[in-house]
């Protein structure tokens, strides 16, 4: 036998699976070895591994996986409102709603060589319409290629059939697996103006050459560019975040008093996680009837070897 045996194969590349609590899952594999979970519930990417098996993302070990309560990590979707922005629950009902596993998705685009997908969809309930009053079909593609890239992309339609627009923020909530998040910097992000949740969203600029950890941040980056680096210096590896229709980017870390609050959140997970949230928060999408709205965010992973 080669390499990569028949028994490789017998795994399939996409899969549908029984999980935590009776939750179903997708588990997309490529062909080189990393792979991807979603649970159908949220839409939510839960784990991210290389080809080695390391997990790139963090989900914490008092997650909660039982409806309604959202998972705590991965990457939740906040969707149709981010965080308190408005008159939902927080950030938004798409990550506690049972989405559909579509086995027949439409064809990626030529290019798309050795990726593996699978969309999942949501549609408003009647009781999600009683409180969000506006009908859409959201589309979400999850891509596996190689190196272990993995891409996001959001698809949100408006099917009102009453004439009416609506409007939404949006963020992809990915909690990144680090080592010591005294031992992190991001970069990208230097000079630009940000909202302070810590300070009622008090607008100011970055002033550091690249921002690192030493408390509590909760900030909103507006105008930011398409490209953010999560440089992670003990583990001498790099997260690359590519998005598109995402001009905001959020840095989140509860630090030590606030992870105590938490309930399904260790008291000192703080110092293995960092969000960096491809957004779209400052101006809100508006869609019309018919119209389509596309949000896309890519992770790569760069490591440096000794």
């Amino acid at each position: 036998m080669n390499e990569m045996s028949t028994s490789d194969f017998e795994r399939k590349p996409i899969e549908v699976i029984k999980a935590i609590n009776g939750l179903e899952k997708v588990v997309l594999r490529e062909i080189y070895g990393s792979r991807v979970e979603v649970y159908l519930y949220g839409a939510h990417v839960t784990s991210w591994k290389n080809e080695n098996g390391e997990e790139l993302l963090f989900v914490s070990s008092k997650a909660i996986f039982k409806p309604p309560k959202p998972i705590r990590g991965g990457i939740p979707i906040c969707f149709p409102q981010f965080s308190n922005l408005g008159p939902l629950e927080a950030h938004g009902f798409a990550r506690n709603r049972l989405w559909t596993f579509d086995d027949d998705p439409p064809p990626f685009p030529t290019d798309a060589t050795n990726k593996v997908f699978t969309d999942l969809i949501l549609r408003p309930t009647k009781e999600d319409l009683k409180i969000w009053p506006h009908s859409f079909e959201y589309r979400l593609r999850i891509a596996l290629g190689p190196g272990t890239n993995l891409m996001l992309t959001s698809r949100i339609r408006n099917t009102n059939t009453d004439g009416k627009p609506f409007t939404f923020t949006f963020a992809y909530h990915t909690y990144f697996s680090v080592s010591d998040i005294s031992e992190v910097r991001v970069e990208g992000l230097e000079t630009l103006d940000y909202l302070d949740n810590c300070q009622k969203r008090e607008r100011f600029t970055e002033q550091g050459d690249s921002i690192t950890f030493e408390s509590e941040v909760d900030k909103i980056y507006l105008s930011t560019p398409t490209k953010i680096a999560v440089m992670d210096h003990e583990k001498k590896r790099t997260f690359v975040i590519r998005k598109d229709g995402l001009p905001d980017a959020v840095v989140w870390n509860p630090w030590d008093k606030k992870s105590k609050a938490i309930v399904d959140f260790g008291d000192e997970e703080y110092k293995y996680m960092l969000c960096v949230e491809a957004a779209a928060v400052e101006k809100p999408v508006t869609l019309k009837p018919g119209e389509e709205w596309r949000g896309r965010q890519e992770l790569s992973i760069v490591s440096k070897k000794l």
